[in-house]
């Protein structure tokens, strides 16, 4: 990996890690067709960099993250991240197995994509306005959405979590806005791990490693600032349904890509 990989995963990460999307995913799509090797620090790296974009998160909720008084607010992002951190641990080096694996994200992103057609039509009746009036129930019913996400990489935790926050009755910026805050804690702990776990079985970083991830963490901080803005006013005034359409489109072509393009190339 050299500098222009890691400053085109790290702005496809800020793009992507906010939008029920899967951000990685689109790293995964990225690197193979940048024909990146899926090496030890490229499955880090792809991590390592979401730390970046979370800190938007922490940049734009300044105020909310801060106010230690509302002390409900971080124990319900603590009983919600639980089950996404039990099953991560628990299934770590299944998700390594398919994060190289294009096929099984295209699928994951065709079977999201149809889910997000119709989830506006599913929750129409939406009950809970602010963060204030979910419950801790709530909260973790929402964490437990978010393991579909650590079973099936590609499925996307940011498409998890705002469903489940629809489905638990929040309104469809509110479903966002706990998604970006559920993603502070969970990233902060998959950072973490996946660095640690590196560092344990190759050693610390090179210099150009560390150079790479301080980069990568860079830019996908100011992007990730300016996807939160936008996604927001996006939801508000189309829903899901147009990310829907996305997601099987970008399924369906590295399908065709894979099973039918690559193939005549080869030949």
């Amino acid at each position: 990996m050299n500098l222009i990989d890691a400053l085109l995963l790290a702005l496809v990460e800020g793009l992507t890690e906010f939008l029920p999307v899967s951000s990685t995913g689109h790293m995964v799509l990225t690197s193979s067709a940048l024909g990146i090797a899926q090496d030890d620090f490229t499955k880090t790296f792809t991590v390592a960099i979401q730390l970046g974009a979370i800190l938007s998160v922490v940049a734009l909720y300044f105020k909310k993250f801060i106010d230690f008084r509302d002390f409900k607010f971080y124990v319900k992002l603590g009983i919600a991240v639980v089950p996404a951190l039990l099953f991560g641990k628990l299934l770590d080096d299944f998700i390594d197995s398919k994060l190289g694996n294009p096929v099984f994200i295209a699928f994951s992103l065709l079977g999201g994509g149809i889910v997000l057609l119709f989830v506006d039509k599913w929750f129409k009746q939406p009950e809970i306005k602010e963060e204030k009036e979910i419950s801790y129930f709530r909260a973790l019913m929402v964490g437990c959405w978010q393991v579909l996400a650590v079973l099936l990489p590609g499925l996307s935790r940011s498409a998890s979590t705002i469903i489940g926050g629809m489905q638990q009755k929040f309104t469809r910026d509110l479903a966002a806005e706990f998604s970006f805050f559920l993603a502070v804690p969970t990233m902060f702990a998959a950072t973490g791990y996946k660095l640690y776990k590196h560092i344990d079985n190759h050693g610390m970083f090179t210099g150009e490693e560390l150079k790479l991830l301080t980069v990568g963490n860079i830019v996908a901080f100011i992007v990730g600032i300016l996807a939160i803005k936008v996604f927001i006013g996006m939801v508000k005034q189309y829903g899901f349904r147009i990310w829907g359409w996305y997601r099987i489109a970008i399924g369906l072509a590295v399908l065709l890509v894979h099973f039918f393009v690559q193939p005549l190339v080869v030949f």
